[in-house]
């Protein structure tokens, strides 16, 4: 029971836990569990290979990592066999794609706060992976398949054996396995879908400025067909009398062809649109679609467990896992500049007729945007997470107040190296400086800057659709790109006892206690024109240093952070866990307290209490069972909150109308608390009584509470706020200095969260013979009804924001999964449906199409604020050639539901990967066996 540290025969625990056996994952034949345990209503928010494509240097692209009521990763424990795993970045979450998956015998959910339990991160509760610690035999998977688009094709080969020697007191156990998804590339530029998926419409935010919502008009449309008007594919002159002209093969000019029937103004405005979009028109330089649908993932694992039997009660054991996921994806096709870039009138690759008009209207340089479609590959990210965790323990039973306690002690090392290596990605002042050309006396071209021009530089045309030679491509984006590399440890000791304490008046006394240290500790090491020259990133012959690259701060590159950072902490806990039984009657049924209290000190964020208080009544009434358990959990701040080396990404907000690029800079707080929250539930259960055999429900009202939560604002809500008036966010802020646009992202506890809602469980499971059928039938649905899902900023001038029913997000307000199964002891098969409800894009948004009140930061509105749920059907079945080996298959997303679209400020592919299939429908077939 993964919602107590209390192990014993009989005990109803108050925190309600859902479980997944072996034959519910094994009906779910996905090639990884966290594609299974995703689809649970509880679970909202999870990330996989469908999200953070766009990134390059998150470290969290392609990390299976699972959230529970959307209150994110970082607050969802994620354990294997009850014990902490090191976490997969610097974030401290775990990625289940490294744990040995085919020896998996039970996957316990645990939806209530789990903190008085396991410690720090359990706000949302935890999600514990339980293994056949005894396995004997052999066992193994093949599984394969592909999407109806004939990509993502994937392979899955799994297997394990088991066997005792020396009269059973050794066992030994081993398993392997490699998974490979190829994933859906990047289709390129264009208003296209990748390999025949017709959904994509270059969906967005058409955004008015605030101050022109006095017309009775909405400021917010979302539009289809959207046109960014600040670049063409091979470039557009975007400002000044040449507005408009765009260039084509070999530099040909030609007229843009805007949408909206726009005219452009000369001042960098087009009529009939909103800045920055047009709809419809010349669409081929759009990047949205540029993103990976679902990356290339490969996940290797190895995995042993060695136990040595002292005695038929007390075992010594020994694990070792070794696991690697690699990921590969595009962010984005070419490299956008949003009329950003001025070139000069005198740039011999300029044609002789636009020169001749630069003379004409007397100016020497324009303004110009393109989205360099001519480069020769798009950027593409390599990351790369090897893991290396061992375990030495014993368990057993010992004799303990006159009574037989069990007990389970381990020490853990873990170790977690990320390595990114990115690829194809273009360095800024290199870029700036080979497309500033000049032509020389000799009538050769050269780079303007001489002393770009003494370095290497070679000159690049983006005046139209122009090759780029080998060479100048190696000089704009060298071989050698961006590297981070992190390595993050753990260290854990940890004892655990539970038992018989004494007898009391209504039965015996349950007792579990225990301590347990635990040693975080990481560092990051980048490139030295990411990170910035220094003895942690040196220059070297990989990295030579470069006069017109910034060798102090770094930030070189096109996208991305590539800074150094380490930081640690530790922290030592100890618990207390009893179950009281209170009453024990014929009349009145059984009651039992559950009490829990963990006290725990870290070396940075100082002391902090969890508890925990239950009870249960087994009421007098066939099966009906009442549960409530009220609980203080925390997350203390991570090693990313405390000491991020940082983050500098590039952004584009609105800014007095117009939409701006600015460089996003990220960075630690070493000055933050812990995360507090009170989580409260109550449940009805019904199980299985004498007039219902074979049915158990329950139904339980959850309420999560969180205080002094770690955040920061996005960077367009600090942009609003500067707007607003607010000068403490205006220190964060560059925003009138083109090219070196700013705005500084900091985390502090400021912010609160709270959801509540209820959980609904119900199965039924019955044998057909009396109906003269052949087989057996089970029926099982789970549902989440999110009642509220509310966050506040805690900064002035903002008001708390209701996230229920946001499908933009990942918390809709009903979240279902069914399923129907038919079996004998020959062949099954299984309907399952997943359905979450309609919402709207922002539940502050007030929708509106004529007589629209002044819009405000605080309630926008909006033409139309409906964004659509979905429901999708999958099909599955199995036959048993023999007991020992089963074929089976099964389809995803059967009727191949499309994905809404989910609009942005910017272009982009415009889909929610978190509640959405974005990938289609989806074939597998496979073959396991057990000997």
């Amino acid at each position: 029971m993964s919602g107590t540290r209390i192990a014993a025969r009989g005990f109803s625990q108050p925190t309600p836990t859902t479980s997944l056996s072996t034959a519910d994952l094994e009906r779910a034949a996905k090639p990884n569990l966290f594609n299974t345990l995703a689809e649970l209503p509880a679970l909202q928010g999870s990330t996989g290979r469908t999200t953070s494509t766009n990134s390059t240097s998150s470290g969290i692209q392609g990390l299976s990592s699972l959230s529970l009521r959307g209150l994110g990763t970082i607050r969802t424990l994620t354990l294997l066999d009850g014990q902490r795993v090191v976490g997969a970045n610097v974030t401290g979450v775990t990625d289940v794609s490294q744990f040995p998956q085919l020896l998996v015998k039970r996957v316990d959910v645990v939806t209530g706060g789990a903190s008085a339990s396991y410690g720090s991160d359990a706000i949302g509760g935890a999600v514990n992976f339980i293994t056949d610690k005894k396995f004997k035999g052999f066992k193994f998977n093949v599984e394969g398949g592909q999407t109806k688009y004939h990509d993502d094709e994937h392979g899955t080969l799994q297997a394990a054996w088991g066997k005792s020697f020396m009269d059973d007191r050794l066992h030994v156990t081993l398993s392997g396995e490699f998974m490979k998804e190829n994933g859906i590339d990047s289709p390129g530029f264009g208003e296209v879908g990748p390999n025949g998926r017709t959904w994509f419409q270059n969906s967005a935010y058409q955004i008015r400025p605030l101050a022109q919502t006095t017309d009775g008009r909405p400021q917010y449309t979302v539009i289809h067909h959207a046109q960014q008007y600040q670049y063409a594919k091979y470039g557009l002159i975007t400002n000044g009398p040449l507005q408009g002209t765009a260039f084509g093969e070999g530099g040909a000019p030609y007229r843009f062809q805007y949408g909206s029937g726009g005219v452009p103004t000369g001042t960098g405005a087009v009529t009939n649109c909103v800045n920055p979009f047009c709809i419809g028109g010349d669409l081929s330089g759009s990047v949205g679609a540029g993103t990976n649908l679902a990356m290339d993932l490969k996940r290797k694992v190895a995995y042993t467990r060695v136990s040595w039997d002292l005695d038929a009660d007390n075992e010594i054991y020994f694990t070792a896992n070794w696991a690697q996921v690699k990921s590969h994806f595009s962010p984005n096709p070419g490299a956008a500049k949003n009329a950003n870039l001025t070139i000069q009138c005198d740039n011999p690759f300029v044609p002789a007729s636009i020169q001749a008009a630069c003379a004409a209207n007397n100016i020497t340089s324009f303004q110009y945007g393109t989205a360099n479609a001519n480069f020769p590959a798009n950027i593409n990210v390599h990351p790369t997470r090897t893991q290396r965790r061992f375990v030495v323990g014993a368990d057993g039973k010992v004799p303990l107040f006159g009574k037989e306690w069990s007990y389970d002690a381990y020490v853990t090392r873990g170790e977690n190296t990320t390595t990114i290596n990115v690829h194809d990605i273009t360095l800024n002042a290199r870029y700036n400086a080979a497309i500033d050309a000049v032509r020389l006396p000799n009538g050769s071209i050269a780079c303007r800057n001489p002393v770009a021009a003494a370095s290497g530089c070679i000159p690049v045309n983006i005046i139209g659709n122009n090759p780029i030679s080998p060479g100048a491509w190696a000089y704009i984006a060298p071989l050698n790109g961006p590297r981070q590399h992190t390595t993050q440890s753990q260290d854990v000791a940890s004892l655990n006892m539970n038992g018989e304490a004494f007898e009391g008046w209504a039965g015996p006394v349950l007792m579990a206690f225990g301590a347990e240290y635990r040693r975080e500790k990481y560092q990051v090491r980048g490139d030295p024109y990411g990170a910035g020259v220094d003895d942690l990133s040196p220059s070297s012959a990989r990295y030579p240093a470069d006069p017109i690259l910034n060798s102090t701060v770094g930030n070189n590159w096109y996208a991305g952070n590539y800074h150094n950072g380490d930081g640690s902490y530790s922290v030592r806990e100890a618990y207390l866990e009893l179950n009281m039984p209170l009453l024990k009657s014929d009349r009145w049924g059984e009651i039992n307290l559950n009490l829990a209290d963990r006290p725990m000190k870290y070396s940075t964020a100082g002391s902090v209490n969890t508890w925990k208080a239950g009870a249960t009544w087994q009421t007098p009434v066939d099966g009906l069972r009442l549960r409530a358990v009220t609980s203080k959990d925390v997350r203390a701040p991570n090693l990313s909150e405390l000491f991020a080396a940082p983050v500098v990404i590039n952004n584009v907000v609105q800014y007095q109308g117009d939409t701006i690029s600015v460089q996003q800079r990220t960075v630690g707080n070493t000055n933050l608390r812990p995360e507090v929250a009170r989580n409260s539930s109550f449940g009805i259960i019904l199980s299985q009584p004498s007039w219902a055999p074979g049915f158990s429900a329950s139904v339980d009202y959850f309420d999560i509470k969180v205080t002094d939560v770690i955040s920061a604002l996005t960077a367009q809500q600090e942009v609003d706020l500067c707007v607003a008036g607010n000068q403490e966010i205006c220190g964060a802020l560059v925003l009138n200095s083109p090219g070196n646009n700013s705005v500084t992202l900091q985390n502090f506890n400021l912010a609160s969260l709270e959801t509540k809602g209820v959980d609904v469980e119900a199965a039924y499971r019955t044998s057909l013979a009396k109906l003269n059928l052949p087989g057996r039938f089970t029926v099982r649905g789970l549902a989440t009804r999110t009642l509220n899902f509310i966050t506040n900023t805690g900064v002035v001038g903002t008001i708390p924001a209701e996230g229920a029913g946001v499908n933009l997000g990942g918390t809709p307000k009903w979240k279902l999964l069914a399923q129907q199964t038919w079996e004998n002891d020959k062949m099954s098969f299984t309907l399952s449906e997943r359905w979450f409800s309609d919402g709207v894009y922002n539940n502050e948004f007030i929708e509106c199409q004529t007589n629209c009140p002044t819009s405000t930061i605080i309630h926008p509105t909006i033409f139309d604020n409906k964004m659509k749920g979905a429901t999708y059907v999958d099909f599955g079945g199995s036959y048993n050639f023999t007991k020992q080996l089963q074929a089976y298959f099964k389809i995803d997303n059967l009727a191949d539901r499309d994905p809404e679209p989910a609009p942005q400020a910017n272009a982009s592919f415009a889909i929610n990967p978190t509640l959405y299939d974005v990938v289609g429908r989806t074939y597998r077939i496979g073959l396991r066996g057990t000997y």
